[in-house]
């Protein structure tokens, strides 16, 4: 890694040393930036002044080179009153710079190529000094007597059996070992290496010790997980949970052998039978053996081919232990949790079915590899998909501790990647685009949900405040990239840095969340961590749980900072984050959270070169108010046609007969849509339960005029057929009905006139009410799926979704940005519904990479 000068060096000094009287603060990604990645810093100000611009400027010579007007203020934030974002995404020279705005100056960073270089091997520090068993960072070995089996007497295994569980990693700064985050972090290092190879160095033995091996450090330590997990499935019928209980929080010790267990220095070791176990004075809520056994299939499956290189022993044996492992996770399908003896605290995983799919497109992979027959687990791993679509914490505020583990689902990805293989299953070519197509949506959709809440702050936060947050971001981040790498959709490119850059001091505290990283930065120093605590030995690399919410933090018992709060300004009453070793809660290191951080930083030093966006395109942030001022024009036809974004609209006044064909496709494809109703449709009785429940799922519910009225002769558009006073009367009535529904008139802010015709005057005098004119892009025959044989302009359906389907491979944009109309009723003389091709219609754009949203959201984003 390259250091800042020494001039630069004193500047650094000067610039961190803040104090808790100053105002106004720059926060930036102190590891630095990419020539061609997005750049971003955020301001954030506890005064109400305005600040109209920021410049960037060299460090060498103190002399502006860039600058930029303030485009958009994000107002109040945690400590903050007013904060906004600095875009610098187009000056890609590298060099040392810091940034200014109104009286606040940003630490100095640079702009290289190389910000990332070494980061994911100085993150795999913390995985090795976290061994179990022989730890090369104390040479010297603890829990050297593991265990006695709990709960495996139907097994064969009487309590106490002797069971040689020697390995494996510490969870965190306690000595528990979880079979289930350590299996998740074991199979992000067989990604990171798989995925990104040459990032990796070879500087250590398979010991951990100095000593080059011929073996990439990465999978040296992947293999050390392994090996664990192999002894922790001994054989087919017997397959463990943990090592260790609660019981271990006896006090903050170095490892050693503990003897708080009752058996000497065994600890036990708890068997998965898929029954509720012990939790405290109750039991916990286990169902099944699903959730770990996956876990432990899908680690075998990919180390059976990404370790025969160099483990060729340990890639054989995994390959039988993965197909053991998925017959028992199919044992008793439901969640595996883990046990405590004294208190309530567990990780309280509730799904399982993420695990399966994750499990049966690994093992495909692995068959494919082989040359047998992949069909079996390519529809297991399907329906299991289905099973849980959306990761289900993303978009949510809240969630108990380890609610949904992984936070992120491997499988899609995995899956999406299978089916991207010409050469996998070729005679499925067309059912593998969409079922791929089908994968890549659930991931913008989830992406989407965490972007509902983000654009609305300075930092793009949207991730909640609960613990292990900084785990939930680094999750977030991957599942940006690779939806990124599947769909060629660069949409989320800024949220997915913005993510990155809060891991590493782009927050409001403005420290980094890595111990020791970078090195000329503020980092932690003080972790509840028994190394630092003990012996001031550091722990480098090691990532920490991150901030919670104040409520949560308020709440703990046992919680006593130390020493002075260096953090006390930036505490708020929506989060905290201590650098201290009493607070257990924000700056504790995990291991999974460290091995998920892995592979973001080799994903991140393997970009290097490689433009995450051009630096010519606009950033998000310009993007967005360029989508606001042209919604501010007399009429809307369309969005941004460099998105690929489509809002489905849909307008009725007499019939409706096929919302609920409609309403069922858009829930099935995760799609939703904007419905337009006259008053007279909102008052019909009939109509009611479906509107409620269109309302209810989330869609878009707006004006169409109270009567569908003709405002324009159809001969002479300029003719006015209504008076301005019965226009805004008639609009004022339709809004009437709308609120008997719960429908905001400051919510539902866009109008589409009766018969999508209107005129000068009548697009002047909806923007005097403050609401906004729209239509239909025009170009495909979508709006003539109201007519009948009968009449000259008739289109039948077949018609009219060539139309569509022809225009989007036509033109240069496509769809991008289209508002199309589809109407969900006609006269009954049209036998024809152009409505039932909308399932056929919404999987064949999905497969062509749209996305289907709201029409306030595709304009206001």
């Amino acid at each position: 890694m390259k250091f800042l000068p020494a001039a630069t060096l004193i500047i650094s000094i000067l610039l961190l040393n803040t104090h808790a009287s100053f105002s106004q603060w720059i926060r930036i990604n102190q590891l630095g930036y990419t020539p061609n990645g997005i750049k971003v810093a955020v301001y954030g100000s506890k005064e109400d002044e305005m600040v109209n611009e920021w410049q960037l400027i060299n460090a060498e010579n103190m002399q502006p080179v860039f600058s930029g007007k303030v485009d958009r203020y994000f107002g109040a934030y945690g400590p903050f009153k007013q904060s906004f974002r600095i875009n610098f995404t187009a000056f890609g020279q590298p060099g040392n710079y810091f940034l200014r705005a109104g009286s606040a100056v940003s630490p100095p960073f640079r702009i290289d190529e190389d910000v990332y270089k070494g980061t994911a091997d100085f993150v795999l520090q913390y995985m090795r000094q976290q061994r179990c068993g022989f730890n090369p960072f104390l040479k010297d070995s603890c829990h050297t007597q593991d265990g006695y089996s709990l709960y495996g007497k139907a097994a064969g295994l009487p309590d106490s059996t002797y069971i040689d569980a020697v390995g494996g990693w510490h969870d965190a700064s306690d000595y528990l070992q979880y079979a289930t985050t350590s299996a998740n972090a074991t199979y992000h290092l067989l990604m990171a290496y798989r995925d990104y190879p040459a990032v990796f160095a070879d500087t250590k033995a398979a010991n951990g010790l100095d000593g080059a091996n011929k073996v990439p450090d990465v999978l040296d330590e992947a293999a050390w997980g392994v090996q664990w997990l192999l002894k922790m499935h001994p054989n087919a019928n017997q397959l463990f949970n943990q090592v260790a209980d609660d019981r271990d929080h006896i006090a903050m010790r170095m490892p050693g052998l503990d003897s708080q267990y009752g058996k000497k220095y065994q600890r036990p070791v708890y068997f998965i039978d898929g029954n509720p176990q012990q939790r405290g004075k109750f039991l916990n809520a286990t169902t099944g053996t699903s959730s770990t056994a996956a876990k432990f299939s899908s680690v075998f499956s990919l180390a059976s081919q990404q370790l025969m290189p160099f483990y060729k022993n340990l890639a054989q044996a995994s390959w039988p232990k993965a197909q053991t492992a998925l017959k028992y996770s199919e044992k008793k399908p439901g969640v595996t949790q883990t046990v405590s003896v004294r208190s309530p605290y567990i990780y309280a995983e509730t799904n399982w079915t993420d695990d399966m799919e994750l499990q049966y497109t690994a093992y495909a992979t692995a068959q494919h590899s082989r040359k047998l027959s992949t069909q079996s687990m390519l529809d297991a791993a399907y329906v299991m998909a289905f099973k849980e679509p959306i990761t289900p914490w993303l978009g949510a505020d809240t969630a108990a501790h380890y609610q949904w583990y992984p936070f992120i689902n491997i499988g899609h990805r995995e899956l999406a990647k299978l089916l991207s293989d010409k050469n996998f299953a070729p005679e499925l070519a067309g059912k593998k685009e969409v079922m791929r197509a089908q994968l890549v949506n659930w991931y913008r959709l989830g992406i989407d949900k965490v972007w509902g809440k983000a654009k609305h702050n300075a930092f793009y936060r949207g991730i909640p405040f609960i613990w292990c947050s900084n785990n939930l971001t680094t999750s977030f981040a991957i599942q940006c990239n690779w939806y990124r790498e599947l769909s060629g959709d660069e949409q989320y490119a800024e949220l997915e840095q913005a993510n990155l850059d809060w891991l590493f001091g782009c927050n409001p505290w403005g420290t980094s969340m890595v111990y020791g990283l970078p090195s000329q930065g503020d980092s932690p120093s003080d972790p509840h961590s028994a190394f630092t605590h003990l012996k001031n030995y550091p722990i480098n690399g090691g990532l920490v749980d991150g901030p919670v919410y104040s409520s949560i933090y308020n709440s703990l018992i046992g919680i006593k900072l130390n020493d002075a709060d260096e953090y006390e300004a930036f505490q708020s009453d929506l989060a905290v984050y201590h650098d201290d070793y009493g607070d257990y809660s924000t700056n504790e290191p995990t291991m999974d959270g460290t091995a998920s951080l892995v592979y973001l930083l080799a994903a991140a030093e393997a970009a290097g070169n490689k433009a995450i966006v051009t630096i010519e395109k606009p950033a998000l942030a310009t993007r967005v108010s360029a989508k606001k001022s042209n919604a501010s024009t007399a009429v809307t036809t369309r969005g941004d046609s460099t998105q690929k974004n489509i809002a489905l609209i849909f307008s009725a006044h007499d019939f409706g007969e096929g919302l609920p064909v409609i309403a069922n496709t858009l829930k099935k494809s995760y799609a939703k849509g904007s419905f337009f109703f006259t008053g007279d449709f909102y008052r019909t009785p009939a109509n009611s339960a479906m509107i409620a429940s269109l309302v209810a799922d989330g869609h878009y519910l707006g004006a169409h005029s109270d009567k569908h009225l003709l405002y324009a002769d159809w001969n002479k558009r300029d003719s006015l057929l209504v008076s301005k006073e019965l226009f805004k009367k008639d609009l004022l009535m339709n809004y009437i009905e709308m609120g008997k529904f719960g429908i905001d008139f400051k919510e539902a802010g866009y109008f589409l006139p009766p018969y999508e015709w209107y005129n000068d005057s009548i697009a002047n005098w909806t923007k005097e009410t403050g609401l906004q004119l729209i239509n239909f892009t025009p170009g495909t025959l979508s709006n003539a799926d109201y007519t009948w044989p009968e009449l000259k302009n008739y289109r039948n359906s077949k018609t009219i979704y060539e139309s569509i389907i022809n225009f989007a491979n036509k033109q240069t944009n496509g769809l991008n940005g289209f508002i199309l109309l589809i109407h969900p009723g006609t006269d009954p003389r049209r036998k024809d519904k152009f409505y039932n091709y909308l399932p056929k219609l919404i999987i064949y754009l999905q497969t062509k990479g749209y996305g289907f949203r709201r029409i306030d959201e595709m304009l206001e984003e």
